[in-house]
């Protein structure tokens, strides 16, 4: 996969209401597909908070009625998600928020894009296997 996954086709898309309640569903996702991929539990784990965590950043500044779309680029070990939503003023991420500090810390990589009325939270998770060689 190249380094700008926006650009790469992902492996699954999984578009939804841009709204909170449908949060757990996206966290599903994660999980179902973190365990293909050989994450252990702790991995699934951090993974479904780091997914709420990025959700909860895109979420508020949602446009009306929009979606929210989440694709994820899956390598062996190894996960890239977008969470991303149409937003006509994206605001600066906020990297003091707690969610930024939580999703940072769980995740391998993670950053905050907002491009062409769009707000995008990219993060990548290793599962804790990655570096064992089984």
């Amino acid at each position: 996969m190249s380094d700008d996954s926006s650009s790469a086709r992902p492996d699954v898309e999984l578009r939804l209401p841009a709204d909170g309640a449908y949060a757990s569903v996206l966290r599903t996702t994660a999980a179902g597909l973190a365990a293909r991929l050989d994450f252990t539990m702790d991995d699934i784990e951090d993974l479904r908070i780091a997914i709420g965590e990025a959700s909860a950043m895109v979420l508020p500044d949602a446009d009306p009625e929009s979606d929210l779309t989440c694709v994820f680029f899956l390598e062996p070990r190894r996960m890239t998600i977008e969470v991303v939503v149409d937003s006509a003023e994206p605001p600066e991420p906020d990297l003091d928020s707690f969610a930024w500090q939580v999703l940072s810390t769980l995740a391998t990589e993670a950053e905050v894009l907002t491009d062409g009325g769009r707000l995008r939270v990219r993060l990548t998770m290793e599962s804790s296997l990655a570096g064992a060689g089984l």
